[in-house]
């Protein structure tokens, strides 16, 4: 059974998340406090957390920075702060998600499946399908699907043997996205595993290769199914 430490100094929020996650086959554990939720993961060993940033005792961004000097475990933010900048924070700082109170119960629980995926995750993913394309992002191979449309008119997004023709860069970024599929994936990391570390303000870069990855690989790129952008904090591959 999977074991979900949920930390928030509101009694309701805390009594919400119990019910709706008992009722899921989870086990929960509670803390009001930044300083007991890093005793309670100590002692419990959580598969998830998910942590309120607004604590009484201590900033949500110190308590995941403390936990990430020792665990990989998966953290969603729940938090009614609006801000992007705090949502970066605590991206950078380690969380792997971030939802916004209030919150709806089906899209908080879609993105506690996709940060507990993770785990579980084979070496070589499945290929996946993103708009008229089967894409096996290790491989670096696309096809377009049986009974698709023709390819792009200038035929540089299909090529004579019928693939889907990226540069390297774009598959490196295609590839940081479809691991983790449902998860957003923020700016910083994904700069840093596509580009290295001297680049992880150069957002710029983000934005014009995934202007160019919807463009060849989503049917309407000015609305995009698949390749999500999660404004001022990172982009998301929703399969």
């Amino acid at each position: 059974m999977t074991r979900v430490l949920v930390v928030d100094d509101e009694p309701q929020i805390l009594r919400t998340l119990r019910i709706n996650l008992q009722a899921r086959d989870y086990e929960v554990v509670t803390a009001g406090s930044g300083r007991s939720a890093l005793q309670a993961a100590t002692d419990t060993q959580p598969d998830l957390v998910v942590l309120d940033l607004g604590l009484p005792d201590m900033d949500g961004v110190e308590v995941v920075r403390s936990l990430r000097t020792w665990t990989s475990v998966p953290i969603l933010i729940l938090s009614g702060r609006l801000n992007s900048q705090a949502k970066v924070e605590a991206l950078d700082a380690g969380a792997d998600d971030y939802v916004t109170k209030p919150f709806n119960v089906d899209e908080l629980f879609a993105r506690v499946r996709a940060v507990t995926r993770r785990t579980g995750e084979p070496e070589h993913p499945e290929p996946v399908r993103i708009g008229d394309w089967l894409v096996d992002a290790e491989d670096r191979t696309a096809r377009r699907v049986d009974g698709a449309g023709p390819g792009d008119a200038s035929g540089e997004a299909d090529g004579e043997d019928g693939r889907l023709h990226l540069t390297p860069t774009e598959w490196q970024l295609l590839q940081a996205l479809v691991r983790h599929p449902g998860r957003l994936v923020g700016q910083r990391q994904l700069l840093q595993e596509v580009w290295g570390p001297t680049y992880v303000e150069q957002t710029h870069y983000l934005r014009q290769y995934m202007k160019t990855l919807r463009r060849k690989l989503e049917p309407d790129p000015s609305r995009p199914r698949h390749l999500i952008t999660e404004a001022g904090m990172g982009y998301r591959f929703q399969p």
